[in-house]
């Protein structure tokens, strides 16, 4: 997990170090730290609403990567995957496809979930478990085929 303190810590660092790419990410993310405490009302964000907005940041990287793959503009594609290799850091360790399969089955038995129409009540409860171990993409595909294998 990071928190803002840290974001600020490395900030200084990259500004030290002279890491432009790095310095720019994460004044991005302070940025959106700093919006994110306006639109809340507060002084300071734990450190569960930081990683959603990395999180966040990080999904907004990747469909501006496959828009720019699209539009065959290979050098803003370098920049963003750059910069996604740099917020994808501050992920708590990332579980594997298995891993998060067998997570998938057991909360799917836990719940009683039996159809697609329990897609949503199962999503809520991974999501809580794996809290940015894993892609919501890939948790959403893995939840809808274990269901869809149900029937």
């Amino acid at each position: 997990m990071i928190s803002e303190k840290e974001v600020n810590e490395q900030l200084k660092a990259a500004m030290k170090s002279g890491e432009k790419t790095k310095l720019s990410v994460l004044r991005m993310l302070l940025s959106e730290i700093k919006n994110k405490k306006i639109a809340d009302l507060v002084k300071e964000l734990d450190d569960d609403k930081v990683l959603g907005l990395v999180q966040k940041m990080i999904k907004q990287h990747k469909e501006s990567i496959e828009k720019f793959k699209e539009g065959n503009r290979d050098d803003l594609v370098q920049k963003e995957a750059e910069e996604l290799v740099i917020l994808e850091a501050y992920l708590p360790k990332q579980i594997t496809e298995e891993e998060l399969a067998k997570l998938v089955a057991e909360t799917i038995t836990e719940l009683g979930a039996q159809t697609i129409k329990d897609m949503g009540k199962v999503m809520n409860c991974v999501m809580a478990k794996v809290k940015g171990s894993a892609d919501g993409r890939l948790v959403s595909k893995t939840v809808k085929e274990k269901l869809e294998k149900n029937n």
